[in-house]
């Protein structure tokens, strides 16, 4: 339990910017909600203030709305195994620890429960592209280093993965580059080491991969570096060793709705006809899991990794899809990154 608690706490007359700031100094992305009296009225998290600010909210508006007011707790009592079982129940990470009279007394964290295990596996983040469709955004800075809710969203992927135990990560760059050099030189400020795949000519999401010096021993993670997402890696890396898979694909959840009736025929007779249909997908998410052993058959010159998978599939390699059901937004659009910054 984490007893020095009071980085944890935001009051509940806080605006949305002091909400941030204050998940910012707890460095867990969780912070307890304490009125007048320091009574636990709520819990926050990065994912709440991140839906306000795509709900329009502004910075100064107020951040009690956006609490979770029905929150799991317990108390002093409750052993480690009490705590990780609702913690694997509820599926959370955080449990506060309140007194009979209301107050915090600590925190649980999974993290500091369990341990956060180094993972063998290596992960490789595209940063390399010019980010055409954010102009003027990125005349003057690369794509992935744009800021959302104060953090740039490279450095939030970075943290995400070390966070899952991955502590060698490369950084695929070509366009403006040395922003990106300077900002996160050898990694070692981000709790991990960091290398650069420098692209003389833009590569594409698998190209890339061929300038690595080594082929890895483990299975290598592979995202977009424009993804502001909260994803369980060590999951997708389980899932994709357990099916044995060559390749496995993140995917997500999308609905579209036709916003015209939808008509079926047959022998130019009209089978059916349905009033704008909803068409349930998987897209891509821009996360790949590719085994060591198809490393080396990556061409340098420009591949689309979709392209790696079109080839093992006609080839007959099985390739999995691994559902990625956390928050997820691709920021490649200025609607999509108004949208992530709440704009």
């Amino acid at each position: 339990m984490q007893s020095d608690h009071t980085k944890y706490c935001v009051k509940y007359n806080a605006t949305i910017m002091e909400g941030i700031q204050a998940l910012d100094h707890s460095d867990a992305g969780f912070s307890v909600v304490i009125d007048a009296q320091e009574k636990v009225v709520g819990v926050l998290t990065d994912g709440d203030v991140r839906r306000a600010l795509i709900a329009g909210k502004a910075l100064n508006d107020p951040l009690m709305p956006h609490v979770h007011t029905d929150f799991f707790s317990v108390d002093e009592r409750a052993t480690r195994t009490e705590v990780l079982d609702l913690m694997q129940a509820r599926k959370i990470r955080h449990v506060p620890v309140i007194s009979s009279s209301g107050t915090l007394l600590g925190i649980h964290l999974l993290s500091s429960m369990i341990g956060v295990k180094d993972l063998p596996n290596w992960a490789v983040i595209m940063a390399g592209g010019k980010g055409m469709r954010l102009r003027p955004i990125t005349e003057h800075l690369p794509k992935p280093m744009i800021k959302v809710a104060g953090r740039p969203i490279l450095e939030r992927l970075v943290l995400h993965l070390v966070g899952h135990g991955m502590k060698r990560i490369f950084l695929a760059v070509n366009y403006m580059s040395h922003v990106i050099e300077d900002h996160f030189g050898d990694g070692s400020q981000f709790g991990c080491t960091i290398e650069y795949l420098r692209e003389e000519e833009p590569l594409g999401t698998g190209g890339a991969l061929s300038l690595l010096k080594e082929i890895p021993d483990s299975p290598l993670l592979v995202m977009n570096g424009d993804l502001v997402m909260q994803a369980n890696f060590e999951g997708m890396l389980n899932y994709h060793n357990e099916g044995k898979y060559v390749a496995t694909m993140g995917v997500k959840p999308y609905q579209h709705e036709v916003p015209f009736g939808c008509v079926e025929t047959q022998d130019d007779a009209i089978v059916s006809v349905r009033e704008k249909p909803t068409i349930n997908m998987l897209i891509n998410a821009g996360v790949y899991v590719l085994s060591p052993e198809s490393l080396s058959n990556i061409p340098k010159r420009f591949f689309p990794i979709t392209e790696f998978f079109d080839t093992a599939i006609d080839k007959g390699r099985t390739c999995g899809s691994y559902v990625i059901e956390d928050d997820w937004t691709d920021v490649g659009r200025m609607d999509d990154l108004n949208e992530a910054q709440g704009n």
